[in-house]
């Protein structure tokens, strides 16, 4: 009968080491449940939980420059600069290079709101007007349906202009003396113009596409492209005002003489300073 008592202890001190095991046990398996429910609802997000999504290295992504904006343009609008040579004789690499310096590669308001690529004005014009400012404010601007009737316009508006005439006694492939001929006939008083038109074409190879029509060898040169002293070439971390700086200027100025609408530059844009 004496040992009752310490058998009695025994078993409780076994009761109680057995219920602190199992609690042990119990929160090592509560928070590896915890665990797995936050896993599982962080992957419920995903649609593809097997496979991990893609890393791209940010430096070897393609930066969208400024000649892969013109070459673009290019792309887009050769074949129908190229057939507005066949029916009315302007060269297309003079067209494409209009196109390019007047619309801003297509990204000028006129372009983008009215398919004018060529900033022909209003006139005796019966169709869609859109007002901008240029030489005055809000000055009257043709408006398109699509690109390609503004291309068509930009051809009739020089083969049936008589001061345009003396252009269509050169041949069809002098771009330079078109670009030179086109601002003697009044189409731009930039005197910059021409040599603005020939640098366009000679920098992405415009003659190719005259020489496609003409059924002509392209010529054999390609010329290295590099900015006159009036010019620059954007690089990396510019903006128009540090450039404007940096040649005494005004980003108003820069933006007249580009015919920019806005701000934005881009790497490689070559921007007449002067």
């Amino acid at each position: 009968m004496r040992l009752k008592p310490y058998l009695v202890l025994v078993v409780f001190a076994l009761f109680m080491a057995s219920c602190g095991s199992k609690k042990k046990v119990t929160t090592r398996k509560n928070r590896k449940d915890r665990n797995e429910a936050v896993i599982n609802n962080r992957n419920q997000g995903n649609r593809n939980t097997e496979t991990p999504a893609e890393i791209v290295d940010a430096e070897t992504m393609p930066v969208r420059t400024y000649d892969f904006t013109v070459e673009n343009y290019i792309a887009d609008y050769a074949p129908i600069a190229q057939q507005e040579m066949h029916l009315y004789k302007v060269p297309a690499s003079i067209t494409l290079a209009q196109g390019i310096l007047e619309s801003g590669s297509g990204k000028g308001r006129l372009a983008q709101q009215a398919n004018n690529h060529f900033g022909i004005k209003c006139h005796d014009w019966q169709g869609d007007k859109i007002y901008h400012d240029d030489d005055r404010n809000q000055e009257c601007f043709r408006k398109y349906r699509h690109p390609k009737y503004s291309f068509r316009d930009h051809s009739l508006f020089l083969a049936e202009r008589r001061r345009y005439a003396e252009l269509f006694d050169l041949d069809q492939d002098d771009y330079k003396g078109w670009a030179k001929g086109l601002r003697q006939a009044g189409y731009a008083t930039d005197r910059r113009y021409p040599q603005k038109l020939v640098d366009l074409i000679e920098r992405y190879e415009l003659y190719r596409y005259d020489a496609e029509v003409l059924d002509r060898p392209s010529p054999n040169y390609t010329t290295e492209f590099e900015a006159k002293g009036d010019s620059y070439i954007v690089k990396k971390g510019d903006t128009l005002y540090s450039i404007s700086r940096r040649y005494n200027t005004t980003v108003e100025e820069i933006k007249s003489l580009n015919n920019l609408s806005g701000t934005n530059i881009e790497i490689g844009q070559v921007l007449l300073v002067k």
